[in-house]
């Protein structure tokens, strides 16, 4: 091999020599924590959510038993066709952030009457909005109850949620057919329950098919008066003509 021309010079440390990174590294995770429960990002003062707000799907009531603050979500109010999903994700993290900065908190969701067209942004949109938020805001998330799912709802997030919701999503939801049994969970009065929502209740203690699509009634034919009397008069009439032995 031919001699080279460059010249160059190793340097040689004794392990004793070296330098503690510790302070370093602690410094950064000290940034890291600091930034994470950093909520300054997540809000937006220059944009004004009053419609929002007005409309009260996303409401801060009252505590379940285990002190969990509950943020209250009433999907019928909620106005899919007009809100974009940008837009929601910013109201939803300024809600977070602003009114619940740093506590444990549960979600009740009340899914009563409400209409795929025009009031659900999608499981997609759903997804995309819940894995932005920052993992301790994740972590803060104790429960969902989902009150009155049905039957089209069950087997959309156990077949479809399995695979777009993140198992620890997935695993926090528990449905409330009634809201007999929501009382288990929070103190009457903790929160505020909408007349429809009673009223679909009501329906649902009567007809409790109704939970699994089946309308036992439809056509609501026990509400007719029933047919006997007037048969007999025709029987009778029959019978004097010989055509009834």
């Amino acid at each position: 091999m031919g001699e080279s021309s460059e010249d160059f010079s190793v340097v040689v440390l004794a392990s004793d020599l070296g330098i503690d990174a510790r302070p370093f590294l602690e410094h950064q995770q000290q940034q890291e924590e600091e930034n994470w429960h950093d909520c300054s990002q997540y809000l937006f003062p220059d944009e004004d959510f009053s419609d929002l707000d007005q409309l009260q799907f996303l409401l801060l009531q009252g505590t379940d038993k285990n002190s969990n603050r509950i943020l209250r979500i009433v999907g019928k109010y909620f106005p899919a066709t007009v809100v974009n999903a940008e837009r929601l994700k910013r109201y939803v993290f300024h809600k977070i952030c602003s009114e619940l900065p740093d506590e444990p908190f549960c979600i009740v969701y009340m899914h009563t009457s409400v209409q795929k067209e025009d009031n659900s942004p999608g499981i997609t949109i759903l997804r995309w909005i819940y894995e932005e938020l920052p993992s301790d805001f994740k972590d803060r998330l104790q429960i969902v109850y989902f009150i009155h799912p049905g039957l089209r709802s069950r087997l959309v997030i156990a077949t479809v949620g399995r695979l777009f919701l993140s198992g620890g999503l997935y695993w926090k939801i528990k449905y409330v057919s009634r809201l007999q049994y929501l009382w288990d969970d929070i103190k009457k009065g903790e929160i505020e329950i909408p007349d429809f929502v009673k009223s679909h209740d009501d329906i649902l203690e009567h007809r409790p098919l109704t939970d699994y699509g089946i309308e036992p009634d439809p056509f609501h034919l026990t509400g007719i008066p029933s047919s006997t009397y007037s048969f007999g008069k025709y029987e009778e009439r029959w019978a004097g003509r010989g055509y009834v032995s």
